[in-house]
């Protein structure tokens, strides 16, 4: 039977894995959003879901609607922080903010998003995965004028 110096030192090192699988997937949205990467950070049924940007289940719905985004979206900087980590066995939720700038292809505007992130985890074979990805939209503004005057 574990210790309670083992117990808590194997928190400690979820806690960890999961900030890292956040900055992981943090990379891979300033990637270009790449499609090839972000799959391989969720369950096989796992969910994407972000608010007007739209919601994916499974490895494959999550890859194509990354592909969408990187067609709509060139320039993204994920700034997150704030991490409220609860580990609970092999499962465990978070929540995290984000600010960050944007760039869309179509028109060229540049916009302030922000949001705060309600993510599940799940650990599977020692490696935690996303089990629900949740980003609900707080401010989605235009660069120029803020979300203040919006």
């Amino acid at each position: 039977m574990a210790s309670d110096l083992e117990k808590r030192i194997t928190e400690l090192e979820d806690i960890e894995a999961i900030k890292k699988l956040k900055a992981l997937y943090c990379d891979v949205c300033d990637d270009d959003h790449n499609p090839e990467r972000i799959w391989k950070l969720f369950a096989e049924d796992g969910i994407w879901e972000g608010g007007g940007f739209g919601q994916a289940q499974g490895h494959a719905a999550i890859r194509e609607l990354f592909a969408g985004f990187k067609k709509l979206i060139s320039f993204s900087q994920h700034n997150v922080f704030n991490p409220q980590i609860v580990i609970n066995g092999n499962r465990a939720h978070a929540s995290w903010y984000l600010v960050g700038p944007f760039t869309f292809r179509e028109k060229g505007d540049a916009r302030w998003l922000a949001c705060r992130y309600e993510d599940d985890y799940v650990k599977i074979n020692g490696e935690w995965k996303y089990q629900h990805l949740r980003a609900i939209i707080r401010v989605n503004a235009p660069y120029e004028t803020g979300w203040a005057k919006k």
